[in-house]
């Protein structure tokens, strides 16, 4: 088992796009949220200082828990985080960035629980990851 800290504002995989420039054979796929290339290497970058050399072959359980930046003008009496982004969106951009590097291929994740709130102070990711036996 594995846990670790990836500090920042974690940013949602957004849709992709694709389209074809005339002339060209292949197509040019964009992203809806230019940030998540910025929030993936983070999460490389954590994964590497903390879990240098494990990698797992089987299936995982992940757990993802997400402290994202409360506005001052959020009521503190307001305890859950219902706006946007959408926690999936938060999880696929975070094991989309763990893939290769933890683990081969994103579908041995077999168990996933995601958590979104409001951070304290520093916004943040905890990720934790286990061998399912």
């Amino acid at each position: 088992m594995i846990e670790f800290t990836v500090l920042g504002i974690a940013q949602p995989k957004g849709s992709t796009r694709a389209f074809m420039r005339p002339g060209m054979k292949f197509p040019v796929v964009t992203s809806a949220n230019k940030s998540v290339k910025g929030w993936e290497d983070s999460v490389r970058h954590a994964l590497q200082q903390h879990a240098s050399g494990v990698f797992f072959d089987g299936p995982v359980a992940v757990s993802l828990s997400f402290y994202l930046p409360r506005p001052q003008s959020l009521p503190r009496k307001i305890k859950h985080h219902t706006k946007r982004p959408d926690a999936d969106k938060l999880a696929r951009s975070t094991i989309d960035a763990m893939t290769g590097v933890l683990w081969k291929d994103d579908a041995q994740v077999v168990n996933l629980f995601v958590r979104k709130s409001y951070a304290e102070d520093q916004p943040s990711a905890v990720i934790r990851v286990e061998e399912v036996h």
